[in-house]
This record gives structure tokens, sequence and C-alpha cells, in this order.
């Protein structure tokens, strides 16, 4: 089996839709396919409608969390939740939450911008990027502007964190997402914790800590990962009895990295499956 866990369709940062990201999954040969748009569910539907036949897909979500970085400051993490109950109360209050977050802080950005004389339009940006508003967003309109090449130009410089428009977030706890997706039935991977070129890291021993509260695994070979520290990743999950995932975190045109190109072992996606409680995988 082949088996990519981790996708973004044009619900939150990628550039293809929902059903056209289940007919590419298909196409590229993959059996599973989890589709995991950021602090969002809002592609679930269509992609189910869409399903090929052969293709299974597991509906899930990356989640804004908040850890304990490893100068012990906060750092920005992400939070791979899988087949959870999106009707759960507690769920619909933090999405929305973090939803609002995100609009407030891409409108600020792009206000800082055109205060700047860049052109860029918070309305138009907001408008085309839907539920989930990002700095991907951001970075096609200013390629569509011309001010910069590339996406990947545009997170250099003018979107960094470092940068002089970047605008912060009030992202989940990262204890508490972990918690809250186990409540709604659903399971919990660290998504690409050793990703240095995005900068500060999580500290290991948080994963430790999350091991001993149903944190269900660490995801290991993705593209922003050396083989080196995939192998601390598998090694890690191996020492605190979690699953290890692979995935290609596909992003549509916004990335070069192409489905299927990291994948999940089918022993790793079978103890993901044993885990879940909330929605079922579904079969096309």
């Amino acid at each position: 089996m082949r088996i990519d866990l981790h996708s973004h369709s044009t619900a939150s940062d990628g550039t293809d839709s929902p059903s056209e990201i289940v007919r590419r999954a298909s196409e590229a040969g993959l059996d599973v396919l989890a589709l995991t748009d950021h602090d969002t569910t809002a592609g679930w539907d269509e992609a189910v409608a869409a399903i090929p036949s052969g293709l299974h897909l597991v509906r899930g979500m990356e989640m804004s969390c908040t850890g304990r970085g490893e100068d012990g400051l906060p750092v920005a993490v992400h939070l791979l939740a899988y087949l959870f109950d999106p009707e759960d109360p507690a769920f619909i209050v933090e999405l929305d939450r973090l939803r609002g977050e995100r609009v407030s802080r891409i409108r600020a950005m792009a206000e800082r911008m055109a205060a700047d004389g860049l052109p860029i339009d918070a309305d138009a940006v907001l408008a085309q990027a839907g539920p989930a508003a990002g700095r991907p967003h951001l970075a096609r309109a200013l390629v569509d502007a011309g001010v910069v090449d590339t996406v990947g130009e545009a997170f250099t410089d003018l979107l960094s964190p470092r940068g002089r428009y970047y605008v912060s977030k009030v992202d989940t706890p990262l204890t508490d997402a972990v918690q809250m997706v186990n409540a709604a039935g659903g399971v919990t991977v660290i998504a690409h914790a050793r990703a240095r070129a995005r900068g500060r890291l999580l500290a290991l021993d948080q994963i430790e800590e999350l091991a001993e509260i149903g944190l269900g695994g660490v995801e290991a070979d993705h593209p922003d990962h050396s083989a080196a520290d995939a192998q601390s990743m598998r090694d890690l999950g191996e020492r605190l009895g979690l699953f290890v995932t692979g995935s290609s975190d596909y992003h549509g045109r916004n990335k070069d990295v192409a489905l299927g190109r990291f994948t999940t072992d089918p022993g790793a996606y079978e103890a993901l499956l044993d885990r879940a409680k909330g929605v079922e995988v579904v079969a096309g």
C-alpha cells in the first residue's frame, strides 16, 4: 500500500480543490490519502463526494498550536489530527477562534504591506483565501502582483517571522490540542518536528510528555526533514511507543513536492486506525 497522510487543498493553503486532490492521489498510485487542511474540515464533504474507486480517504486536519521550544520559549507547532468528530462542541469553538486569528493576522499583514506601497489588497486576499487564510495566500498575491517571483521567495523575507510585515497569532496550546482531539475520538501526530528551515524547534521532551497523555505518533519522513532528523524521529517514536508516519505535505503549486513523495508504513497506518473512535475512513 502507498499511504500519504498529510495534504492540503484550497480549503486552506493548497492549490488543488478537494475533488482535484483525491483525483490526483489516485493518479499518483496512492491507496490512502489524508486531507489535512489547516484549522478546518471545510474540504471533507467535497473530497468524500469525489473520491475515486480504490482510494481510501482519511479525514483530518492540521491544527495550529503552541508548544515549548528547545530554548524554553513558546514555539509554533503543527499537530495532525485524524478521524475526529468534527461536531465535537469543544472543537467547534476552538476552530472558530483559530480561523478568526488567521483572518485577523492576514488582514494586519496585508495592511502593513499596503501602507508601504506594496500592491496588496487585504479584502481581495481574504476573499481568495476561503475559510483558513494563511501566509501562502499572501505569498500568491505577492507573486501575482509581481513583487516576488515565487512563493518560496516571499517566505524568505516579506513573510518570514523575522520580516517587518510578520504578525503572530494566538494558537492552541499543544497539550490542550492533543487532549481535545482525543476527547473527540481522534488520533494525533506531531507534524515535521525537526523542520529546521522553518525556525526554532519543539523540545523533544515535550513529545515525551505528550506521549503520556495520548499522543499517537510522530511524522518522520517529510520534505523538510534531513535523513538524520527523520531517523531521529523514528528512533524517538520507537522509544516512546508512538507510531511513525511519512508524508508529502502536498500543497499543489505552492510547494514543489509531489503527492506520495514520502509515505507511511502500512503497520503505522493500522496503528492509527486502531486508535480512532471518531469518524471512519471513506473508501472509494
